[in-house]
Order: structure tokens, then C-alpha cells, then sequence
């Protein structure tokens, strides 16, 4: 019997107003231990959709099913009791400035359980071990290159050893080096310790070699999906465009503007 999925999303829409939808009957299924992303151009509601897994917001519509519970049926103290189950790396990692690396890993463990110092410190060691930054311990944010920066907020992120990784364009920002690095760690991270994991990104060659699976969207809709070698070689207009970086294809290049001549005839005429 196939094991329940980590990550159950039927039909959900969502939108600031009536007039904007950000997703419109959203659906995917993540399947425990695996590494999936969820990919597409700027704009096209992916983020908002970890945030709605993440439980930051909440589906206008549809059925959100995290680790086994309906999101829509949890009030905020259960979301947030849900979320210690979760860890999360932001964009650009978002690092207590005024803390040490050290300090920043133990923060979690100190804000939400009742460990003695003395374990804190060896997890801490063991965590910061775990992204190859042990030394860099009593370092300051301030002191870290970007691509060490990310990975002491990985090593913050995994601090509670959660079931499920949710990343958030990890791969922005870093040069090829740092951004090979913590490609790797992600995986043996996500392999090692039994997590299932979530990316969102638009970098293509680097999560198709990363991941699982690929959930592909336009805006607010999953228009493909299926493991990276399906989408290489499929031959829908919309997924050859975006995981080939074409110009030409349904994406637009041009953002909706009236007739050229049109336009340069009305500046003409004041």
C-alpha cells in the first residue's frame, strides 16, 4: 500500500480579490522522501502556494492536507504546533544580524523546547558539522560570504530535524560554486535525515538535476508535471519554451501595450 502523501493540494484557489486571482484549482501530490519542485516564471503564484503550505495563508477554496492534517480545520495555535514539523529557508536565508552563527542556529531550539545548554551546544556543532560551517561557529552574519550565509540558515533550518523542507528560491544570488554546494546539501540533507522537501525556483538546470519532480506553472495554474526527463523531452509549446529559455513561445516577451505605431502617434499629437 502506497504511503499517504507528505503534501495534499485539491483544487485550491486563491486571491487578494475577485478581480486577481493567484491560483486558480491548484492540485499536486508530494510523496514522502521526495525532492519536488514547483517551477515557473515570476509571477505565477508559486510562492504564494508554499506560503499556503507553510500555512501563512489560507486557500479561498479547495483542500490543503499537510503531514496528514486539513489546514483549513486547524486555528492558529495547531498551525503553529504544525510548523515545528516544517523548517524553511527564505530567499536570501534572513540571518539574525545581531547574532552569532552559533546563536542563530540554537535560536529554535532554545525558543521551543526544553533542552539542556549542553545538548543545544552539541546539536548546534552537529548541525553547523552537517553544512561544513562547524568552524565558523562565533562568526557574525556581517563576517559570511553569501553562499556561507545560506548555509548557516540551512543549518537553522533543520535545527528541529523537521519532516518537511520547504525552500524558497535557494539558488538566487549565489555564484556557480556555492550554488553546486548547496545544491548537494539540500539533497543528501533531504536523503540523510529522511525529509521530504519542496523548492520553488526558476533555475532550471539545477533542479532538474536536483529534484524528483517537477510541478510547472503559468500564472495561477499547474499546466505540466512529471519527473525532469518527461519535461525535457515533452513537446508542449509552453514546457519546451520555459525549461529551453526560448524567446518565442505563449510566454510573452512583450507586456500587453496598444498598437506600436499607435502609441508613438499619440505622443506625436501631445
Amino acid at each position: 500500500m502506497a504511503a499517504a502523501p507528505i503534501v495534499e493540494i485539491d483544487k485550491v484557489s486563491f486571491g487578494y480579490d475577485a478581480a486577481r486571482p493567484v491560483l486558480a484549482e491548484v492540485s499536486l501530490r508530494i510523496a514522502p522522501g521526495s525532492m519536488v519542485a514547483i517551477m515557473g516564471q515570476s509571477g505565477c503564484g508559486k510562492t504564494t502556494l508554499l506560503r499556503i503550505i507553510a500555512g501563512w495563508l489560507r486557500a479561498g477554496s479547495g483542500v490543503t492536507r499537510v503531514l496528514g492534517q486539513d489546514l483549513a480545520g486547524l486555528d492558529d495555535a495547531a498551525i503553529f504546533g504544525l510548523r515545528r514539523k516544517m523548517g524553511m529557508l527564505f530567499q536570501f536565508g534572513a540571518l539574525f544580524t545581531d547574532m552569532t552563527v552559533f546563536d542563530n542556529v540554537a535560536f529554535q531550539m532554545r525558543e521551543h523546547t526544553d533542552l539542556p545548554p549542553e545538548l543545544i551546544n552539541d546539536l548546534v556543532l552537529m548541525k553547523l558539522e552537517a553544512v561544513g560551517l562547524r568552524g565558523a561557529a562565533q562568526l557574525m552574519p556581517s563576517e559570511l560570504s553569501g553562499g556561507m550565509a545560506r548555509r548557516v540558515a540551512l543549518a537553522r533550518a533543520i535545527a528541529l530535524d523537521p519532516q518537511l523542507m520547504l525552500y524558497d528560491e535557494p539558488f538566487t544570488g549565489l555564484d556557480p560554486i556555492s550554488l553546486g554546494v548547496i545544491a548537494r546539501l539540500v539533497r543528501t540533507l533531504n536523503d540523510s535525515l529522511g525529509q521530504t522537501s519542496i523548492i520553488v525556483s526558476h533555475d532550471v538546470e539545477e533542479c532538474f538535476d536536483l529534484v524528483d519532480y517537477v510541478y510547472l506553472m503559468s500564472p495561477a495554474r499547474v499546466v505540466a508535471h512529471g519527473t525532469p526527463a518527461e519535461l525535457r523531452d515533452s513537446g508542449e509549446a509552453f514546457v519546451k519554451q520555459f525549461v529551453r529559455g526560448e524567446t518565442d513561445g505563449p510566454i510573452p516577451f512583450h507586456y500587453p501595450a496598444p498598437a506600436y505605431d499607435a502609441d508613438l502617434a499619440a505622443v506625436a499629437n501631445g
